[in-house]
């Protein structure tokens, strides 16, 4: 297995394209977003569990309830969430474009992103479907870039891999910065295989994977309303189809997780008004289910998300942050560690404080990259959870971000 460029346009028989179609003001900026495959596909998503979920992720639930798609059209600048006309535009947007290309209208995955509660007009995605479609190619890049809104960064990713003798490949694109704490998944993501997999057995790699990657990810702790991930995979490799587990569905769930995994990194990098990317690995844990709530719960701390902005050392916040994790623990057994580039340095043994160069720790903190390295010395099972330091920027963001 190998990372490969070309990102959703990497894997055989795939096309995308991006453009400014006039819903985001500023004309820099591209906010409609198009990946096609050659044929039919087999489907697979996962969606948020808020409640309050956006018109698109209720329209393509029922065009996938077959496990087919061969589109995806994607907005950005508004969610379409909450609006009475919300389904409508919706699958008006899936219309036009089965229009202009010959892909089924209940083919086509949909979906938005921006600010809640203000009507989408149709106008300017209907006058931007003809320059969408004709800019169809190896435009992973532009795609990437027509899902964005606060995001800083471009997410993308591509591998290669083998499935009984036949070279497959795997890509994915990903937007999301501010309101990650997802359960199912996390803001919008869209991944494409060659891969030849039947559509349950794609959706139990999808559901199985995103239980230790997007799962595993917070930003700020609010679960947004449009979470959503999609495998497309067109079989266009010709490998033998994976129909049941097995080695070959192995194969196919590591290069998944490959992707998945940089692209959850990606996202946590990227946290609104972010300077680190933190990552919590919690191991000697009594079962997988403490290692995860243990984990998470580092990340999701707010105390300590301060800390790391400020490369404070505070690991105080670390034990307190697993003490009300609602985790049985002996936190006599707890050891705490952070690591960087700049190297590791302990901090707590046996949930108590040990000496430590202070300017040590600072240098390791400093880093852009830091690992929070928790061992609770009661079992064999570990867990990693992805998130990022709390600035005074992201106050600021979300303070104008309708205005």
């Amino acid at each position: 297995m190998k990372i490969i460029n070309g990102g959703v346009c990497a894997a055989k028989g795939f096309k995308a394209s991006g453009i400014h179609c006039g819903i985001r003001a500023n004309k820099t900026k591209k906010d409609l977003a198009l990946i096609v495959s050659e044929c039919p596909a087999s489907a697979a998503a996962v969606y948020t569990t808020n409640l309050v979920k956006g018109a698109p992720l209720t329209v393509t639930k029922k065009h996938i309830e077959n496990g087919v798609a061969q589109a995806v059209i994607c907005n950005s600048g508004n969610a379409n969430t909450c609006n009475a006309d919300g389904i409508e535009i919706a699958e008006k947007m899936c219309e036009l474009l089965s229009a202009a290309i010959p892909v089924k209208a209940e083919d086509v995955v949909v979906a938005s992103t921006g600010v809640i509660g203000q009507p989408l007009n149709i106008e300017p995605i209907a006058n931007g479907i003809p320059a969408l479609v004709a800019g169809l190619g190896d435009n992973s890049l532009d795609a990437a870039n027509g899902i964005m809104t606060t995001d800083t960064k471009v997410k993308e990713i591509a591998v290669e891999f083998e499935v009984s003798g036949k070279v497959c490949r795997i890509g994915g694109i990903a937007k999301g910065s501010g309101m990650i704490h997802p359960d199912m998944a996390t803001m919008l993501v869209f991944i494409t295989t060659d891969c030849a997999i039947t559509p349950d057995m794609l959706q139990k790699a999808l559901s199985s994977d995103i239980a230790d990657t997007f799962n595993m990810v917070s930003v700020d702790g609010d679960t947004s309303t449009n979470d959503m991930v999609t495998v497309l995979a067109n079989g266009m490799a010709e490998n033998a189809v994976i129909d049941s587990e097995g080695e070959a569905f192995n194969t196919f769930m590591k290069a998944l997780n490959t992707v998945t995994v940089y692209l959850c990194r990606c996202i946590a990098g990227d946290g609104e008004g972010a300077t680190k990317l933190l990552e919590c690995k919690v191991s000697g844990a009594r079962d997988l289910i403490t290692a995860k709530k243990c984990a998470k719960s580092v990340i999701c701390s707010s105390l300590t998300k301060a800390a790391m902005f400020g490369a404070d050392a505070n690991w105080g916040r670390i034990l307190c942050a697993l003490g009300y994790a609602k985790c049985d623990l002996d936190v006599t057994k707890i050891d705490v560690s952070f690591k960087s580039a700049k190297g590791e340095i302990p901090v707590c043994k046996s949930g108590a404080g040990i000496p430590f160069s202070e300017e040590k720790a600072k240098e390791i903190l400093l880093e852009q990259e830091i690992e929070i390295l928790v061992s609770l010395n009661d079992g064999e099972f570990s867990s990693t959870a992805w998130g990022c330091d709390l600035t005074y920027d992201y106050v600021k963001i979300n303070g104008d971000y309708r205005t």
